[in-house]
């Protein structure tokens, strides 16, 4: 009978240790460090006039010819953070290669790039999430000569915006060098 009780008291109080770690200690230092970091932890939200207008870290669509199109998303109806995804689809699917085929050749043509032109394959396939806020340095210098003839901008000022937004590998090592759509297309706008 002691060894029951003994048990249960051990079991007891190692509920309670780990009751007050991970229902009080944990989350009031996970709270803490986004206190010293509020921007981030509150979502690296982007505000215009006390709006908010997006977020540095969830993609956006953008339309028109003086814009930088993001890459495609198949999170719900784009970009719905609700419904982050993947297509799922495989390599040999007949609906990716199809969806694929069609967004190649109308971003040749948006661009005014010749068949031969390889497109960049994030300019036609989603990302892993469906969310992805960046583009290729060469996605966003294939679209450049179109953003800068709707704006009227030279090719070298909009490239110059291009270069201000192009982040590099992730601590020099990870990841390849991108650009955030949305920080573009504000800067391009004046409102960054």
């Amino acid at each position: 009978m002691n060894r029951l009780f003994s048990e249960f008291r051990a079991s007891i109080v190692s509920t309670l240790l780990l009751a007050i770690v991970c229902c009080g200690a944990y989350p009031l230092a996970v709270y803490g460090i986004g206190r010293v970091f509020p921007a981030q932890a509150d979502g690296s939200l982007l505000r215009e006039g006390g709006h908010v207008i997006g977020s540095a870290l969830i993609g956006q669509s953008f339309s028109g010819a003086g814009y930088f199109h993001s890459r495609p998303s198949a999170a719900g109806q784009g970009y719905d953070a609700a419904n982050s995804s993947g297509t799922n689809l495989g390599p040999l699917s007949k609906k990716l290669i199809d969806d694929v085929t069609g967004r190649v050749a109308d971003y040749r043509k948006e661009n005014g790039l010749d068949n031969a032109t390889p497109v960049p394959a994030d300019a036609v396939t989603s990302s892993a999430s469906g969310l992805d806020p960046h583009i290729s340095p060469e996605n966003a210098r294939y679209q450049l000569r179109r953003v800068a003839a709707a704006r009227g901008l030279t090719q070298g000022a909009v490239q110059a915006k291009i270069d201000a937004n192009t982040e590099g590998r992730q601590f020099g090592l990870f990841g390849q060098p991108r650009v955030n759509v949305l920080l573009l297309n504000l800067e391009l706008d004046g409102k960054r």
